[in-house]
C-alpha cells in the first residue's frame, strides 16, 4: 500500500497587502486623534482648566514674577478673565497675596464677580452702605484677612464657619447683634475685632475652640462680665474690654496664662481678685480707679508690670482743698515708706539671726 502525504495548505501573501492594511489602520486612528483635538480645542472645558491653571501658578509664584505676568497679561487673552491679582509691594515676595478692596458710601452691594474670585486671601471693606456679608463668602476657603469695619452690618452669616484659613477677623463700628457660633469653628483665627458694636452682651461658648487665638478687642459694648468662652482661650496675650459695664472680674481670671497686656478702663470694676497675680507673662494693665477700692499689692509692686490706673471722673474741688489733700497724701506716702523700709530691714535682719536667738527691732506709732 502506498502511503497518502497529508499536506497543509498555508496561505502566503505578499509583504505590500499587509503593509497597506497596517497603514489603512494607522490613517484611520489618526484622524481619530485629529477629531477628538478639534472636539477638544472647541470645548468650554479648555477655557475653564485655563482658568484654574492661572489661578495655581500664581499662588506659587513670587511678587516680580506675578508683575511680569500681570504685563503679559495685558495683551493676552487671559487678561479678559478678571483674574489679575492685586500687586501689593509691602507684602513679602515669597508671600504674595490676593486682595480685594473696597471703599466708599456709594457702595450698596458687592460686586456680582465677587463670588468667582475664591482664591482670594483679603478682603477689606471700608465704610460702604452694604448690609451683610454674603453666603457665598463660605466658597473662600483660602481667606485669610476678613476687614469690615465702619458698613452697618447688623449680623455675620453662619457661613463663615467655612473659612478654616481665616486669621483676621475685623468687625469693629458695626450694628452686630451678636456673633454666630459658627465662628469657634475658624480654629485657625488668631485676631478678632468687635469694638464699638454697641449692642454686644455675651459672645457664644463655641468661642472657646479658638484656641489659637492672641488678639481679643471688644471694648465699647455691653459686656457685663468677661465671657465664660474668653476665659478658655488659652493662647490670648492682648485682651481689651475697655467701655464696657464690667464691675467686678472672675476668679479664674488667672486661666489666661499667655496673657500679657489687658485694657479693662471706663468700666466700674470695684475689686480686682488675687487670682491676677498668678498672670506671670501679664506686661502691662490698665484699669479705672474710680471705684477701685481692692488690688493685689503684687500687682502694684511688681516692677515687670506697668500698671496704669485712670481716674476718668476726677472730683471738683477748690484749688486750697486739692492743695490740702496733697499735702495729706505726700505725707501719708512718706510715713508708709519709712514704715516699709523698717519692716523690711527687720525681715533681713531676722533672716541674718541665728535661730536660737530673738530680735526685736520693729516699733511703729499708730
Amino acid at each position: 500500500m502506498k502511503a497518502e502525504r497529508i499536506g497543509v495548505d498555508i496561505p502566503v501573501y505578499e509583504l505590500s497587502l499587509i503593509r497597506d492594511l497596517w497603514e489603512g489602520r494607522v490613517k484611520k486612528h489618526k484622524q481619530r486623534q485629529k477629531k477628538e483635538e478639534e472636539r477638544i480645542s472647541k470645548s468650554a472645558l479648555v477655557k475653564v482648566n485655563q482658568q484654574w491653571q492661572y489661578r495655581i501658578a500664581c499662588r506659587k509664584l513670587k511678587s516680580a514674577e506675578v508683575t511680569a505676568l500681570q504685563c503679559y497679561l495685558e495683551r493676552s487673552a487671559l487678561g479678559q478673565t478678571h483674574l489679575l491679582p492685586t500687586d501689593n509691594k509691602d507684602n513679602d515676595a515669597d508671600n504674595k497675596k490676593f486682595i480685594f478692596e473696597l471703599n466708599g458710601k456709594k457702595w450698596m452691594k458687592l460686586p456680582e464677580d465677587l463670588q468667582y474670585m475664591t482664591y482670594l486671601k483679603e478682603w477689606h471693606i471700608h465704610g460702604t452702605r452694604i448690609p451683610e456679608i454674603p453666603a457665598y463668602i463660605e466658597a473662600f476657603v483660602d481667606l485669610q484677612v476678613l476687614e469690615v469695619p465702619k458698613n452697618g452690618l447688623t449680623k455675620l452669616p453662619t457661613e463663615i464657619g467655612k473659612l478654616i484659613s481665616l486669621r483676621e477677623l475685623n468687625v469693629n463700628y458695626n450694628k452686630l447683634l451678636s456673633i454666630p457660633p459658627e465662628l469657634g469653628e475658624c480654629e485657625n483665627l488668631e485676631r478678632l475685632e468687635m469694638t464699638a458694636n454697641g449692642n454686644l452682651v455675651e459672645l457664644p461658648f463655641e468661642l472657646r475652640n479658638l484656641k489659637k487665638l492672641k488678639h481679643l478687642d471688644m471694648a465699647e459694648n455691653q459686656f457685663a462680665s468677661i465671657p465664660v468662652c474668653v476665659l478658655r482661650m488659652e493662647s490670648l496675650k492682648c485682651l481689651d474690654i475697655s467701655n464696657n459695664r464690667l464691675k467686678d472680674l472672675p476668679e479664674d481670671i488667672d486661666r489666661l496664662e499667655s496673657l500679657e497686656m489687658l485694657f479693662l478702663h471706663k468700666n466700674n470694676i470695684r475689686y480686682v481678685p488675687m487670682t491676677m497675680v498668678n498672670l506671670i507673662h501679664l506686661k502691662m494693665l490698665v484699669i479705672s480707679a474710680d471705684e477701685l477700692y481692692s488690688i493685689p499689692s503684687q500687682l502694684v509692686d511688681n516692677p515687670n508690670i506697668k500698671l496704669i490706673r485712670l481716674y476718668d471722673n476726677p472730683i471738683n474741688t477748690d484749688d486750697e482743698d486739692m492743695n490740702e489733700m496733697t499735702i495729706d497724701a505726700e505725707a501719708q506716702d512718706e510715713r508708709d515708706k519709712e514704715f516699709m523700709k523698717t519692716y523690711i530691714q527687720t525681715l533681713q535682719d531676722r533672716a541674718t539671726q541665728p535661730p536660737y536667738t530673738t530680735k526685736v527691732s520693729l516699733s511703729c506709732l499708730l
